[in-house]
């Protein structure tokens, strides 16, 4: 493998790629509209209810981490589809885990917000 060296340059055009993967699972991929959307609906709660600094903590790296996690997924899905559209019980089964992990993160990103904002809003309710 070639060693082409540090630059600055290399370092902001990875960082252009970067953002450019970004963009595209924001703007292409459905299930990322959803995982938008409820952080969203999450942060605007957060500033609602008045979450502590800890809380914004956990609740930051759950959106980032579900987020991350469907980038993942995403590119893996677009890589088997470029291998092939013909089915494959191999590619099933990477995308299936692939698509379990994003569930796992989501629902454990779904459970850190109960834990904050349940109590949050019952008080607020009575």
């Amino acid at each position: 493998m070639k060693n082409d060296g540090f630059t600055l340059r290399k370092r902001l055009r990875s960082f252009g790629y970067a953002f450019h993967g970004i963009r595209l699972l924001i703007t292409q991929e459905a299930n990322a509209w959803i995982h938008c959307f409820a952080a969203v609906c999450v942060v605007v709660a957060g500033f609602f209810f008045g979450i502590s600094m800890s809380e914004w903590i956990a609740v930051i790296f759950a959106i980032g981490m579900v987020l991350a996690a469907e980038a993942v997924n995403s590119a893996i899905e677009a890589l088997a589809d470029r291998v092939t559209q013909e089915y494959d019980e191999a590619i099933k089964r990477t995308k299936d885990l692939a698509s379990g992990a994003v569930l796992i993160l989501a629902i454990t990103a779904a459970i850190i917000g109960c834990i904050i904002f349940i109590p949050k809003i019952v008080l607020w309710l009575s």
